[in-house]
């Protein structure tokens, strides 16, 4: 039988895991019930953090967007946060069913630490860093910080996720993502793809094809000097092909049940050279669905 606290303030929170470090945080649970459901996990202690409220709050500015931990993907959405961060909207919407996305939240992905988590490749495109706070006070940390392995993070005993802080640059952004089906599904290989204006640079991040939430910086230099910055001259499809190979090459998939090591680095190439030619030709998202 677990001892289940639940914390109705971040300072309830933090104090009833200074007092269990051990314990488990529950947001959402949508990870965490099928856990517990199929004898995976037994924890002694669980902190509930779903009603602290300072968990569900987001905001913007001219250039960055705060997203609380306990914002659900249904919040992320819609609204001025999805047009704040249109990635992250798109990535919001290919997660589960209505059910999952009105209790999974933000903190959850990223306490789960999965290569495949939906919104990671986001995070990492916008530069997020991730806020905990434990009895030593708050920590900022990059993605590749937070997440140091499959399913693994570098949290302390009594820490939790706060918020994540991303960069919010002028230009486009895009999340596309593969599975067997187009509903429900957990990704086969996915990418994050951000156009940063001002910066005259292009950010491109990777899901469920690398141990962690890769960065293809060789491939973004590329393609950034290929690009018309101040003009209108539309991207060459050749620069979108090439820069999808070069991505594909950073990558480092494995086989599993869900697809071969070679179709998820075949995938994630077209996907991140259909990225890149929305993010700079407008392309519509229903225009082109398949990857062949």
């Amino acid at each position: 039988m677990s001892d289940v606290i639940v914390a109705r303030s971040l300072d309830e929170a933090r104090s009833a895991l200074a007092d269990r470090p051990e314990a488990t945080v529950l947001a959402g649970g949508t990870d965490l019930m099928v856990e517990i459901n199929r004898g995976w996990r037994r924890p002694r202690h669980v902190v509930g953090v779903a009603q602290v409220p300072e968990l569900g709050q987001w905001s913007t500015a001219a250039d960055r967007v705060i997203v609380g931990s306990g914002v659900t993907y249904t919040e992320m959405m819609t609204g001025p946060l999805a047009d704040a961060a249109p990635a992250l909207a798109q990535a919001a919407r290919t997660v589960g069913s209505p059910p999952i996305r009105n209790a999974g939240t933000l903190g959850g992905n990223l306490a789960t630490a999965s290569p495949a988590g939906d919104t990671l490749p986001v995070l990492a495109a916008l530069n997020a860093r991730i806020v905990v706070a434990g009895p030593g006070g708050e920590r900022r940390l990059g993605l590749d910080e937070l997440m140091v392995g499959v399913k693994q993070t570098s949290l302390r005993p009594g820490e939790l996720i706060v918020r994540a802080e991303l960069d919010r640059p002028p230009g486009r952004q895009e999340f596309l993502k593969i599975g067997p089906r187009n509903a429900m599904v957990i990704s086969i290989a996915s990418v994050a793809l951000v156009a940063d204006h001002d910066a005259r640079s292009v950010r491109c991040a990777l899901g469920a094809v690398a141990p962690g939430i890769p960065r293809t910086n060789d491939a973004e230099r590329w393609a950034a000097d290929r690009i018309d910055w101040d003009g209108d001259t539309p991207l060459d499809p050749a620069v979108a092909d090439e820069f999808g190979r070069r991505v594909a090459a950073a990558s480092a998939p494995i086989d599993d049940h869900r697809a071969s090591a070679a179709y998820r680095r075949h995938a994630v190439g077209v996907l991140a050279g259909r990225a890149l030619r929305r993010a700079f030709n407008g392309s519509s998202p229903d225009t082109d669905t398949e990857v062949s």
